[in-house]
Formats: C-alpha cells, structure tokens, sequence
C-alpha cells in the first residue's frame, strides 16, 4: 500500500494567512532604537528658508552625459543616477542590434536564393537600422536632459486641484 501525502486546503489556507498577518503588522521599534531627546537643545526654529549648496562634486555636464551616452546607449543615464533608464536604453540597444544583423543575414539569404520577397526584407533591414540609430540620439538627447536636470529635486509632484494645477515640493525640516 502506498502512502500520498496530499497538502490539504486547510494547511495553505492557514499557511497563507499566517503569513498576511506576519507581514501586514510592521515590526514595533525596541527602547534602545529610539534617540534619547531628553537632554537635546529645544529645536531651532527660524522663518527664513534655508539654502543649501548644490553637490556639484558627483555632477557630469550635460555635453558629457550626451558623449557617454551615445557612444554607448545608457552610460551617460547610468552616471546621472539613472540606472533603469540606462539598462532600458542598454536593452533596446541590444534587440535592435541583434535584429538588424539577423534581418541583414536573412536579406543575403534570400538575395542569394532568387527570393522574390527581397525587396521587403531589405526594408526590414532598414527599418531596424532606422531604430538602432534613433536609439542612439534619443539615449544621448535624453542623458543631456537628465544631466541638466541633476539638481532638480526629485520628489516634485504635480497635482490636479478643483482650481488648476500645482505643485508641491517636499521640504526637509531643520
């Protein structure tokens, strides 16, 4: 006689659940993790707003940002801090180069064999092309945007209201 170990409803239900409620509950902050404020200086508070000098010490230049990313798509997004756009750009390098090599292999393949669908897959051909190298000027025109905007605050949001749009802009308190 065999034994089958079934995994019962019950079980993944109770399972799934125990889960949820493990994850759902933050975990509570500990004594020791909360800073002593019983002998700090009462805060400081002032009308005035606060400059800060920008970083200027980790800044590329817009003409930089543009070189590196159009030699290499997504090199001049990934040294302004914007890695995802740059692996994006990286990405579509990659399939419009690989596709235009094999649309090009194909184009030979068919030219050789008396094909009459040549004249489509030569537009094929060019087609693929067109993306590779509009994906070149886009990664740069969109590195040199991004390098001209590094010092533009990051959590800006626009916002619809019942009277127009606005803006808001996160300010850190002292």
């Amino acid at each position: 006689m065999k034994t089958v170990w079934r995994t019962g409803g019950r079980a993944v239900r109770w399972g799934a659940a125990c889960v949820a409620l493990l994850s759902a509950h933050p975990p509570a902050r500990l004594s020791a993790q909360v800073p002593d404020t019983s002998h700090a200086p009462p805060p400081v508070v002032t009308t005035g707003a606060v400059v800060v000098a920008p970083d200027t010490s980790h800044r590329i230049r817009p003409m930089g940002a543009f070189l590196r990313s159009f030699l290499v798509p997504g090199w001049g997004q990934a040294v302004t801090g914007r890695p995802v756009a740059g692996a994006v750009f990286a990405t579509w390098e990659g399939v419009s180069a690989m596709m235009t090599l094999k649309a090009q292999s194909e184009f030979h393949y068919l030219r050789e064999a008396g094909s009459v669908n040549v004249g489509a897959k030569r537009q094929e051909v060019q087609d693929w092309l067109v993306l590779w190298i509009f994906n070149h000027l886009f990664s740069g025109a969109e590195a040199f945007v991004s390098a001209h905007l590094q010092d533009f605050p990051k959590e800006l949001k626009v916002r619809a209201f019942p009277g127009g749009v606005g803006l808001s802009v996160p300010v850190p308190r002292p």
